[in-house]
């Protein structure tokens, strides 16, 4: 490959979503902006989101549906760039797209429009793109120096726009946590977010050969020490899988979820199971409580719960307490299918070290990081997305 060395306003590490609408926005002001990636493709894990659809943001994106050491630290960016915004460009491009539910927007045909708009956008705004160039080193004097594969390329501005660690087989690395502990600049640990749960050798004896079988139910984490986060409860789908618990609930409860904690279900959201059971003359018998079970669950799981929790007795306090186990199944999982199977990564880059307007560094003037490498993370269904589309645009307008 040939090499070379160059000067440019701007040098982008990462051609994901937050790269991408990050040089949209700087290239839009005129800046001269390098976007740099070591995968032959722009966009690869926004071509693989939402099943091939991407689910690209979120109608109720809030401040709240983000986690973070700093709980307040998205708002400045989530207000100054909304799914509205995004949406706009959308439409601008004449994409065809459909709510989900919940407020989760995907696109009707493929991610790849996605990705296209943002590669003409990206031409239109005259940013030069590099892909398959490798990072070997980065440095800084009085500009940033990037030396790649590819040649070594100068800089005044540089943004950090790697990603995470989770879905290695994509291209996934640590470099964009390298970097800021290069420059100096704290990490909040990171762990695997949105990722399945994986259950102890017990646990998975007693469900996983259910595993297929899914429920809608209220999902908690526990946790065992305090917390400055309020923990939220989702109410979606729980997916029993061969080594523990997987489904949109659970996803969502992983992310608040540390070793050792506790996880709370319940299994009949608003529901009162056991009321058949109590009129006058009705059957209490096992019979007729799985025939209430079956009302919600699937009739193998149903059965299973039976077998393993059956009321006490068949009193009232005996089946109130048979109604109370199935709205507070606490399991403990032994951990989860770690960084392969997470959507996203929490943790990154201490929002502590980022101007929360410009996502500017401020250590070192010029450096700056977006996306998923920062310690925000959202829930899922497009929240993700809104993160990576408003941190850009918060540094491409501010660069």
């Amino acid at each position: 490959m040939q090499t070379h060395t160059s000067h440019t306003d701007v040098i982008i590490l990462g051609a994901g979503a937050a790269g991408l609408m990050c040089a949209i926005e700087a290239g839009r002001r005129g800046r001269r902006v390098l976007l740099l990636d070591h995968a032959e493709k722009a966009g690869k894990k926004i071509l693989i989101s939402g099943g091939g659809r991407c689910n690209f943001t979120n109608l109720h994106t809030r401040p709240e549906n983000f986690l973070s050491q700093n709980p307040h630290f998205a708002k400045s960016a989530l207000a100054r760039y909304t799914p509205a915004d995004f949406i706009a460009l959308v439409q601008q491009h004449a994409i065809p797209f459909h709510e989900k539910t919940l407020g989760q927007l995907f696109c009707d045909r493929s991610a790849h429009d996605i990705v296209t708009m943002l590669e003409r956008e990206c031409t239109q705004a005259n940013v030069r793109t590099l892909l398959g160039a490798n990072i070997l080193s980065v440095t800084r004097d009085t500009h940033f120096r990037v030396e790649t594969s590819a040649g070594t390329f100068h800089a005044d501005s540089l943004v950090i726009a790697t990603g995470g660690l989770s879905i290695p087989k994509m291209g996934a690395t640590g470099l964009g946590y390298t970097l800021a502990e290069q420059f100096g600049l704290r990490i909040v640990p990171c762990r695997p977010a949105l990722v399945p749960l994986v259950l102890s050798p017990e646990d998975r004896e007693r469900w996983c050969d259910l595993a297929g079988l899914s429920a809608e139910v209220i999902a908690t984490a526990i946790p065992r020490t305090k917390t400055r986060t309020t923990i939220p409860a989702f109410r979606e789908k729980l997916l029993i899988t061969h080594r523990g618990l997987s489904g949109p609930a659970v996803l969502q409860a992983s992310s608040y979820w540390h070793p050792g904690d506790p996880v709370h279900f319940d299994l009949a959201p608003g529901l009162d199971v056991t009321e058949p059971l109590r009129t006058p003359n009705a059957r209490r018998d096992p019979n007729a409580a799985i025939q209430s079970l079956r009302a919600f669950l699937p009739t193998r799981l149903a059965e299973r719960w039976f077998a393993l929790h059956p009321p006490p007795d068949w009193t009232n306090p005996g089946l109130a307490a048979f109604e109370q186990n199935l709205h507070t199944w606490t399991i403990t999982p032994a951990g989860t299918e770690g960084y392969t199977k997470a959507e996203v990564t929490a943790g990154g880059v201490d929002t502590a070290e980022l101007d929360a307007k410009t996502m500017q560094s401020k250590k070192v003037p010029g450096l700056y990081f977006i996306g998923e490498v920062v310690d925000v993370t959202g829930w899922l269904g497009g929240y993700n997305f809104q993160w990576a589309w408003a941190s850009a645009a918060s540094a491409g307008r501010a660069i």
